[in-house]
């Protein structure tokens, strides 16, 4: 079928509803201002397949947020099924090793149906303190980047990382990485959510993300569409700028 999305746009709308009625409602509302949906654990575990189904339904590519981690067969043959349900990113933990990870991306490979596996390498819920607790003592940053060196080693090529790490990624592991933000908020919101390692969505676009993980900020707008569309604009002009940064960095080398 035709897509209905703007390719432009880096914003992977978060349909974190409670039910497929909701969902499928927002995402229709905002289909031509986002590059993609994400479907995460709540939505998933209520509809399932049918919330596969948006994807044809709104002509946009799917994130399949189930964050797996498991004993690696395990992992492997649900990546063979998740790729069967049309999902196009899938998210595993990257704290699920190195053979887990290998076999994921060695599965999304040879089933050759376009499915990325992407590693999580710290939940935006954590800060330094609670690493501490884990008995972790490096910062967030030095964890992220050691755990993303550790699987970039395993074949992935695609991290979700806070916004806060995103230029430290970009850095180390180079142009040809994907790198996907989530913890993205509205200019001006307050921090009184779970999520402690934010930025605005142009903020991470600046940083060197791909993408832009963003729920709340449109899902709770009055209107969805404006909101989502304000947003893909800053994006746009923060791509834009990152662009001509680039290009002068790459003259002063010659």
């Amino acid at each position: 079928m035709t897509t209905t999305h703007n390719l432009a746009s880096p914003i992977v709308f978060a349909l974190d509803f409670p039910n497929i009625g909701s969902a499928r409602t927002a995402a229709n509302e905002v289909k031509s201002a986002v590059g993609m949906l994400k479907i995460g654990l709540e939505l998933f575990v209520e509809a399932g397949r049918e919330a596969m189904q948006m994807g044809e339904e709104t002509g946009l590519p799917l994130f399949l947020d189930l964050k797996l981690h498991d004993i690696p067969v395990t992992v492997e043959r649900a990546v063979a099924r998740a790729g069967a349900l049309g999902a196009r990113i899938l998210t595993v933990h990257a704290a699920g090793g190195p053979e887990m990870l290998q076999r994921a991306v060695r599965r999304a490979e040879a089933d050759g149906n376009g499915l990325q596996i992407t590693a999580i390498t710290l939940l935006t819920s954590l800060d330094k303190s609670d690493l501490a607790r884990l008995g972790v003592e490096a910062s967030p940053a030095e964890y992220v980047r050691n755990i993303a060196k550790m699987a970039f080693e395993s074949g992935v090529k695609s991290f979700v990382c806070s916004p806060h790490e995103v230029a430290a990624l970009r850095q180390s592991l180079g142009e040809t990485v994907q790198l996907i933000a989530p913890g993205v908020r509205a200019d001006g919101a307050g921090g009184d959510d779970d999520q402690k390692r934010t930025m605005t969505a142009s903020e991470a676009i600046a940083n060197g993300a791909d993408w832009v993980v963003v729920g709340r900020p449109i899902r709770d707008a009055s209107d969805r569409l404006a909101a989502a569309s304000a947003i893909r604009e800053s994006c746009r002009a923060a791509q834009q700028q990152r662009q001509e940064t680039r290009q002068e960095t790459l003259l002063r080398q010659r």
